[in-house]
């Protein structure tokens, strides 16, 4: 049995190269990545992936057998020594652990938090792009050379939707950078089943981080408008699909109805087009409490499922869910349940479920 550690992109697109055995033969691995589907990791449909804890993986890398029982074996260290390994830090130590990151790399870049809502109405914004056709995960964020920046947002965001075609001109084109620079707000038209394929985060991530609003479509591929509500972005439908023809790349858009956020009320685009006239086209959202309240920003929390304890990141701190409160930069962490129907949180007086 092999170690593999891996949380980046490789194992979820099956870009591990590897070579230690061969296509159809068959082997077990043990990953800290939660994707164990057949061929997931390195495309070898006779591999068995079983997903375990980070410090798991990391001892198992040490052994070459599935035999093996890390947390009681001694090992034969480099220097013929024999060692164990030592219990994982206290909790506290782990909440306490800060990374430096070298300032001259261009593949790691500290990830400041996003500005919620700043609670005032959607005026008079921009639209990025009207895509034309096809919209897949791939053509938002490009892979090949690009995957090597992912943990670098603001180079790998320099490909966001460079595979899209621009319904003005027929080109792929992008000006989000332009955008971002002047701290513009902008909105992305598009067409049918919008980010289908992988759904990768970074096809949410990167107009998140390039100050989009709003990415406003005739339908949207399920994960992928999941993965936008995740990152506080307005994931809208048109209500009539026919209605994305009214819609032209020159167009001033304002989103009505964001003071009233509702789950299940529709959201009003108003467009201002250049002779003067206007049109108002009402669009429909599938969000619930919870995901409203995580684009307001009154509970910014993202969390991380891979393994238990469950780490939880604020717009400040990560927090370790150990069944005690935690608090800082104004955002409190008043309880925790280990819910046989998954985890729950409560917090700032309001009661979350996972998938809320």
């Amino acid at each position: 049995m092999h170690g593999y550690g891996n949380d980046a992109c490789d194992p979820c697109i099956g870009q591990w190269d590897r070579r230690d055995v061969k296509k159809s033969e068959k082997n077990s691995i043990i990953t800290s990545y939660n994707r164990n589907f057949t061929g997931r990791n390195d495309a070898n449909p006779a591999t068995h992936a079983f997903v375990a804890s980070p410090d798991i993986v990391t001892a198992f890398r040490s052994r070459v057998t599935s035999a093996s029982t890390p947390l009681t074996d001694t090992l034969t260290g480099s220097d013929g020594k024999p060692l164990k390994f030592s219990d994982p830090p206290p909790r506290k130590e782990i909440a306490s652990v800060r990374f430096t990151i070298d300032p001259k790399t261009d593949r790691l870049q500290t990830l400041k938090p996003f500005a919620p809502w700043d609670g005032r109405a959607a005026e008079d914004l921009f639209i990025l792009i009207k895509v034309k056709g096809k919209c897949t995960a791939d053509h938002i964020s490009a892979g090949g050379s690009w995957l090597k920046y992912r943990g670098h947002f603001e180079n790998i965001s320099q490909d966001c939707l460079i595979g899209a075609i621009n319904a003005e001109n027929g080109d792929a084109n992008n000006t989000a950078a332009y955008y971002l620079a002047r701290n513009i707000k902008w909105v992305v038209v598009g067409d049918y089943n919008s980010g289908e394929g992988s759904s990768h985060e970074h096809a949410a991530l990167e107009p998140r981080f390039l100050g989009g609003l709003a990415i406003i479509t005739r339908s949207f591929a399920r994960i992928h408008e999941k993965n936008l509500k995740k990152q506080g972005m307005l994931a809208l439908t048109f209500a009539n699909p026919a209605d994305y023809d009214k819609v032209q790349p020159d167009n001033r858009v304002s989103i009505l109805g964001l003071q009233d956020f509702q789950r299940g009320k529709n959201l009003t685009l108003e467009l201002k087009h250049k002779d003067g006239s206007k049109d108002e086209i009402p669009l429909a959202h599938s969000f619930n409490a919870g995901q409203i309240e995580r684009f307001k920003g009154a509970l910014r929390l993202t969390w991380y499922v891979h393994s238990y304890p469950l780490a939880v990141r604020s717009s400040a701190h990560w927090f370790i869910a150990d069944g005690r409160a935690r608090e800082g930069q104004g955002t409190t962490i008043d309880a925790w349940t280990d819910a046989d129907a998954g985890v729950e949180w409560r917090g700032m007086g309001k009661k979350y479920r996972m998938g809320d």
